[in-house]
């Protein structure tokens, strides 16, 4: 298993939220002294689009391109479309760089549905998909992995997340039993499982063989607590710090990290411990990160 980190750790999230953020060479070289071997592209735009300009950036560090977040609006066909297009103009630029191995991660378009983004992380059977839609969702979710995979030959991963339509156990296993295990992987993410309800040791041993892509990320047990008796919206646990240093929340690393290699998993593992643009410290937070996974011989 290879290490990587994210631009996400350094508030560089899909969402646009005010606050000011470093610039992509200055993340390079911070993921790079970290001690970690590759990074995830982040927002389009944000790391370069030229082939030729990214390639020089990434092997001037030896970092490895690893993957990339891409958010949909399942329920909307235009998304569905666009967000083909871009997803194979960004399989196209991974596979120019000779970065074939990398995911796309796909997710739905979180923090834009009120009612999930007002209670993530207590999710109630109410609040989830009606059943006419879920159809729609798969389909969705089966076009792009398909056209991606059969214009670029790069491979789609479904990344469930808080403050979306796929947030709980019930709604991932959902969606993966009503979706091909050969044409859509999993992008197994500890701290959104955990702040769902979930444990992430348990899925593993569920699907397995079905995990192409890991995102280390811990869920602090305390706040997540306070999100749910004070009802904080997702934004408002993120500010709080919900996704913790690794190793000071309620992820189990050793086990996941046994459940894994039992698994006989050589994809890459993610470190991501999401913030708001501006907010801490991520390159010490990336560091002790890095020395956290360390102690596990990973």
């Amino acid at each position: 298993m290879k290490v990587a980190n994210a631009p996400c750790s350094w508030g560089i999230l899909e969402f646009t939220l005010p606050g000011q953020t470093i610039s992509y060479s200055q993340l390079l070289d911070e993921i790079k002294s970290t001690q970690y071997h590759g990074t995830e592209l982040g927002n389009w735009g944000y790391l370069p689009t030229s082939s030729v300009v990214l390639k020089k950036a990434l092997t001037a560090r030896s970092l490895d391109m690893v993957g990339a977040f891409l958010p949909v609006d399942f329920l909307q066909e235009q998304s569905i479309q666009e967000n083909t297009k871009k997803g194979i103009m960004i399989a196209t630029l991974f596979k120019d760089i000779g970065c074939h191995n990398a995911h796309i991660v796909l997710s739905d378009n979180n923090g834009i549905h009120p009612q999930r983004t007002k209670n993530a992380g207590r999710i109630s059977t109410s609040e989830q998909l009606p059943s006419s839609q879920w159809s729609l969702f798969a389909q969705g979710c089966e076009h792009i992995a398909r056209n991606i995979l059969e214009k670029t030959g790069i491979r789609t991963v479904y990344h469930h997340h808080c403050a979306g339509w796929i947030e709980t156990p019930f709604e991932l296993e959902k969606l993966m039993s009503m979706t091909s295990p050969e044409l859509l992987g999993l992008c197994l993410d500890t701290g959104h499982y955990c702040f769902a309800g979930g444990s992430p040791e348990s899925i593993i041993e569920s699907y397995g063989k079905r995990i192409w892509h890991v995102h280390f990320k811990d869920c602090d047990a305390a706040i997540a607590h306070q999100s749910r008796v004070r009802r904080w919206d997702y934004f408002t646990s993120l500010q709080h710090g919900i996704f913790c240093p690794l190793g000071k929340g309620c992820v189990n690393f050793h086990e996941v990290i046994k459940k894994l290699k039992n698994i006989n998993y050589h994809g890459w593992i993610v470190v991501e411990q999401d913030i708001l643009p501006g907010m801490g410290t991520p390159k010490r937070y990336a560091q002790e990160n890095r020395m956290y996974l360390n102690k596990f011989g990973v």
